[in-house]
This record gives C-alpha cells, structure tokens and sequence, in this order.
C-alpha cells in the first residue's frame, strides 16, 4: 500500500535531488528520508531512484509516482480538511499565491475579514506571476492562485481543469509624465498618440501584451527600461524617462507621484480570478477564502 506521507518525500526528494536536501525541506533527518524511500520502494515492488555517484534520478515508476503524487495529495488534504470540519474542528490551512499587485490590493481586504470571520484559519503566502502559480496549484504547492489572462488572449483553454472564481475586470490604462502633452487629456487616447514616446515596460506577460496592442495599432513600442517591480515603473515615468501602460490594479497598490494615469483606446482589459483544484474547493477554509477574495476584488475601484 502506497502511503500518502511517502508519496511527500517521494516529491521532495525529486525537486531537491538528495535524501539530505528534501530532509532540510520536509523538516526531518537525512536517514529518516532514505528509510521512507526505502519503503516506498518496498510497497511498490520496484526501484524508484538511480543514484550514479552524487546524481540521483528518478526511475519510469518513480517518475509515474511523482506524476500522480499531486493529485494524490491534493485529494487526501481535501478529505481531511472536510472530515475535521463535519467533526467540529474549526482550523484551516490556506496556502495562498498571489501576483504582486494582488497581494497589495486584493489580499489584505480579503485576509483581513478572513481572520475576523474564521479567526482558527491560518493562511501563508508567497508571491509568483502566472502562469508560474498555476504551476504552482497544479503541482500541489499551494491551494489558492490569484491569477490574470488578457481578453481575448490565446490559452483561454488553460484552466479547463481548475475551478475558477471570477474577482473583477482590470482595465488598463496610460502613465504619463506630468508635465506630459497628453497629462490633461480628459476621454480616453488611442494608443497610437504615444508611438514615438520612450516605453517603460512591466512584468513578461505584461510586456508581451503592451507590444500586441502597440502592434494591432501599427507600431512597434521602443522599450528602453524593463522591470517587475510596478513603483520602479512609476518612478520612470514620473522623472520623465518615458510612458507605461499598467493594470488599474497596480496602478492602485503604488503610491503614483509625478504622474497622471490616461485611459486608453480600445480598450485592454484583464480577468482577475482566483483559482483552485476541484477536490480543494470543497475544503471549508480554501471555500471560505475564495468567497472573501470575491469581495475583495467586488470592492476594488477597478472592477467598476
């Protein structure tokens, strides 16, 4: 019988690459992760792992195993979560992973009243850009992903296999210089106005969408700075080195000084939306955070 807590070790030894890592990242010694291995490989009847001098490498069964370990695990916790809730236990684990502007904006609001709510239900976050967070809930490393896709990008099929919790609809829009020609505009720019400006460019997915709709109004932005990091955006245009086009949403989790936000024609828009795995979202604490992050983002000035 395979055992929900080998499978565990299974998975970390394959991401780390040694007995000594994963024991530092399971909490435990390097011994105790080789006896589990060694076990595992017991029920199952086959070798797992091909260690060739310091290298280890997961064999066909072993990679089998890690390729179904998620989905394994992620079904236990879901069993256990509800299980301890119909016997009365109210606690709760929420792994969280959220993109920046999210974690500014949506998270707080919605972790807040969380807390006040369910005050027995503790929440961790980390921080990742899709798609590596939905990598991330795929993989069984989280329960909740805050996430985004474009309207009318390619690879809306992409969460086919995921519950997904609508948040709002993130409009973006121009940042300009103060002292810009465009700062006083009153209606909306068409983006073709800014084809000879300096571009100051955001996140990878981000920057791929700026370029596609420079391109569908027949230009090819010249970026001169990249960045992550949405106040170091703000920051650029502010001293004049050039325009930027951000989600409302990040616009909102800065501080803008210098700056004058411009909406922009056509319109690009992005869906905001948590999302979650099927066994998962039946889980009172992961249930109960996905409906606080609904109004959260219902109380955002971007979703109006």
């Amino acid at each position: 019988m395979i055992e929900a807590r080998h499978l565990r070790v299974l998975r970390a030894v394959a991401s780390t690459g040694s007995f000594s890592a994963a024991g530092r990242e399971l909490g435990c010694t390097q011994p105790a992760v080789s006896q589990q291995m060694k076990a595992l490989e017991s029920s199952v009847g086959t070798p797992l792992l091909v260690r060739t001098g310091r290298e280890m490498r997961l064999t066909q069964v072993g990679e089998a195993l890690v390729r179904h370990a998620a989905g394994i695990i992620a079904g236990l916790t879901a069993a256990e979560e509800e299980v301890a809730a119909i016997a009365g236990l109210r606690a709760g684990r929420v792994r969280l992973v959220s993109f920046p502007s999210g974690s500014s904006t949506l998270v707080p609001t919605a972790l807040a009243a969380l807390r006040a709510a369910h005050p027995g239900t503790r929440v961790s976050l980390e921080e990742a850009e899709p798609p590596k967070s939905v990598e991330l809930l795929r993989e069984g490393d989280c329960d909740v992903a805050l996430a985004f896709r474009y309207e009318g990008a390619a690879g809306a099929e992409e969460w086919d296999d995921l519950v997904v919790r609508p948040l709002l609809t993130d409009r973006l829009v121009a940042l300009v210089p103060e002292e810009h020609r465009l700062a006083r505009t009153q209606g909306a720019v068409a983006i073709g106005e800014l084809a000879r400006e300096s571009w100051i460019a955001g996140c990878p997915r981000c920057r791929g969408q700026l370029v596609e709709v420079c391109e569908g109004a027949g230009f090819t932005p010249r970026i001169d700075f990249a960045t992550d990091d949405y106040p170091a955006v703000v920051g650029l245009v502010g001293a004049g080195l050039g325009v930027a086009v951000l989600p409302q949403l990040a616009v909102e989790s800065v501080r803008p000084r210098g700056v004058r936000t411009v909406a922009l024609e056509p319109a690009v828009r992005r869906e905001i939306v948590a999302l979650t795995l099927p066994d998962l979202a039946q889980v009172p604490a992961v249930r109960a955070t996905l409906d606080e992050l609904a109004r959260a983002g219902a109380r955002q000035p971007a979703s109006r």
